[in-house]
């Protein structure tokens, strides 16, 4: 597969790349090269192969949603470094 000079600058511009003119020469030959080794992979005999890991046979594993009391704010600021009645006390960070 050709990549073209206009095809790599989008790219460029798409992954926020600056890419002298000079090198844009280099790289539509260095991403044909890559896109012509992939073609290569298309036409891989793989009658037989058995699949053996990937996330193609993984499934989705969810816990069911159980409700539970809150332990409460004594619980939960008991490691605060400092709190305000119920709240966390943090250092102001816009001023």
């Amino acid at each position: 597969m050709k990549i073209s000079k206009s095809e790599v600058e989008k790219i460029a511009h798409l992954a926020r790349l600056e890419i002298e003119d000079s090198q844009k020469e280099k790289m539509v030959e260095q991403l044909g090269n890559i896109l012509q080794y992939i073609d290569k992979l298309k036409d891989a005999n793989i009658d037989g192969v058995r699949l053996s890991s990937g996330a193609a046979i993984m499934n989705n594993v969810l816990r069911e949603d159980v409700v539970e009391a809150s332990p409460g704010p004594c619980v939960t600021l008991a490691n605060a470094p400092d709190r305000d009645d119920d709240f966390y006390v943090v250092p102001r960070v816009v001023k």
